[in-house]
């Protein structure tokens, strides 16, 4: 007897839900759905409350649910009878996201959704953005990614509350970066290249 493994809806150790399916990206691409689930991490909520926080339609904010849930990334937390009728409040599936390895995206999925999220800086607020590039070793390549997913992971990151809302973004990829050769790798003709 063989079991399939549904991997559109598998979790990993850290519990994040391992996106793996092309359906999972086309339901995340859509700026209105992403924006839907991040609001869904803050607590469950109804349809009404989401079209009221997203200033659209309750129609079209039940259509994107759909969608979501359709892709296993949210789900119906419970059910509230309210003046003879219920309400039903949706939660996502996994408190976080994760790209899996063989996925038809990469990273640049992640960081046009986060420039999709971007705010312009408040007057007084921090807004900090650092572009590195590295040279590194396969084995510290897998080292540094590894300290990465540990931060982010981490309990020093204060748990959402009360205050602004900051996004984090933390990426290691490699970079199409021209390397220049050597200096003894050039030939010179009369003191000219």
């Amino acid at each position: 007897m063989s079991t399939v493994l549904d991997t559109s809806a598998m979790q990993d150790e850290r519990d994040h839900l391992v996106l793996s399916e092309s359906e999972q990206f086309k339901a995340l691409g859509h700026p209105l759905r992403h924006r839907l689930l991040m609001a869904l991490r803050q607590r469950p909520a109804t349809l009404a409350q989401l079209a009221a926080a997203l200033a659209a339609t309750k129609g079209t904010i039940g259509y994107h649910v759909k969608v979501l849930e359709q892709a296993k990334m949210v789900r119906l937390a419970y059910v509230r009878r309210v003046r003879g009728g219920t309400e039903q409040y949706y939660e996502p599936t996994s408190p976080r996201l994760r790209i899996a390895a063989d996925a038809p995206v990469g990273g640049d999925f992640l960081i046009k959704a986060a420039l999709s999220e971007m705010l312009p800086p408040e007057k007084d607020g921090p807004d900090v953005t650092f572009l590195r590039h590295l040279r590194l070793t396969g084995e510290q390549a897998h080292a540094l990614a590894a300290a990465l997913e540990q931060f982010a992971d981490g309990d020093h990151i204060p748990e959402p509350g009360a205050g602004q809302q900051y996004g984090l973004l933390l990426s290691l990829h490699r970079s199409n970066i021209p390397v220049l050769p050597d200096d003894e790798a050039l030939t010179y003709d009369g003191g000219h290249m």
